[in-house]
C-alpha cells in the first residue's frame, strides 16, 4: 500500500496549491514543452517540491506542472517527462500519469521526439500515433496491481482513442497541417538505434522509434484514461540516410516544426 500512500501525499500536496481541477493531461516531450507557456492563468509546480514525484535529469526538460486554461478549458501539463534511462523504475515513470488522473483528467495528450524508420517520413514531419510496440522488456503494470486505480489485465485494442485520432485528422485536414500516422515504438535507449535494430523494427511494423511514451499510454488505459499521441519526426533513424545521429538534432528539428504541433495541440484541446 505504500505506492498508494505515496499517490494520495502528492495528490494532497498538489490540492493545497491549485484550484484547478483538468480533464485534459498533456505530456511534453523533448523541444516541446512551450505549448505549455502559453495556458492562460497558469501557475506551476516544480517536480522537485511534490512529495514522491520523480525528476528528469535530461537537458532541456523544466521539470514542472502547469495548471491553466487553454481555450478557457482546465488543463494540465508536464513539461518534462522521466525516462526509463534514467535508471528509475516504471512505477516511477508512470507516477506522473497516476497523479494527474487523481486528480482529475480523462483525456491525455502524449507527445514526443521520435526517428523515423518509414522512409517516406522526413524530418519535421507530425506523426499520430495508432498503435505502439512495446520493446523496453518490461512493463508499467508488472507487480501488485490496485484494483482503484485499473484491473489486473487491461484491455489495449484501443491504446489510442479511434475518437481522438479522428478528431485530430478532422483538425490537421481544416487547418493545412500535414499529418502522418503510424506506429511507434519504444526503445529502452538512451543509445540510438543500431542499423540492424531499426531494420528489425521496421520488419515489426513500426514507422517511427523513440525512448519514451509506451509505460505512460499503458498506465494511462489501465486508468481509463482515453489517449491521444503525436509525434514529432525529428531524424530518420540509423541507416537510411547512413549519417550519425544527435540530440542536437532532435533538438533542432522540434524548433523548426514547433508552430505546426503547438497549433495542431492546440486545437485539438479546443475542439475536445
Amino acid at each position: 500500500m505504500k505506492y498508494m500512500e505515496e499517490l494520495k501525499e502528492s495528490y494532497e500536496y498538489i490540492k493545497e496549491r491549485t484550484a484547478y481541477e483538468p480533464k485534459v493531461g498533456l505530456i511534453l516531450g523533448s523541444g516541446l514543452g512551450e505549448i505549455a507557456d502559453e495556458f492562460e492563468q497558469s501557475n506551476f509546480i516544480n517536480y522537485k517540491d511534490i512529495p514522491h514525484f520523480p525528476v528528469s535529469r535530461v537537458e532541456g526538460h523544466k521539470n514542472r506542472l502547469v495548471f491553466g486554461k487553454l481555450f478557457d478549458k482546465p488543463i494540465v501539463a508536464m513539461q518534462g517527462r522521466i525516462h526509463y534511462y534514467e535508471g528509475f523504475p516504471l512505477k516511477d515513470i508512470v507516477f506522473p500519469v497516476r497523479l494527474m488522473k487523481l486528480i482529475g483528467i480523462n483525456t491525455l495528450i502524449v507527445t514526443n521526439a521520435a526517428g523515423s524508420v518509414n522512409k517516406s517520413f522526413n524530418p519535421g514531419d507530425l506523426m499520430l500515433i495508432t498503435d505502439h510496440l512495446n520493446l523496453l522488456g518490461n512493463n508499467p503494470l508488472v507487480g501488485d496491481n490496485f484494483e482503484e486505480l485499473g484491473p489486473r489485465f487491461p484491455d489495449m485494442t484501443y491504446a489510442y482513442s479511434p475518437k481522438l485520432q479522428g478528431l485530430a485528422r478532422q483538425i490537421a485536414a481544416r487547418d493545412n497541417i500535414s499529418l502522418k500516422e503510424g506506429v511507434y515504438a519504444a526503445s529502452i535507449g538512451p543509445s540510438y538505434e543500431t542499423k540492424a535494430e531499426v531494420k528489425m523494427v521496421r520488419t515489426l511494423g513500426a514507422d517511427a522509434v523513440g525512448m519514451s511514451t509506451v509505460p505512460e499510454v499503458i498506465t494511462a488505459n489501465h486508468m481509463g484514461v482515453d489517449v491521444l499521441g503525436i509525434s514529432c519526426i525529428t531524424n530518420m533513424a540509423a541507416g537510411i540516410l547512413d549519417q550519425p545521429l544527435s540530440h542536437a538534432e532532435v533538438i533542432e528539428v522540434t524548433e523548426r516544426a514547433k508552430d505546426k504541433f503547438k497549433k495542431l495541440v492546440k486545437n485539438v484541446v479546443k475542439e475536445i
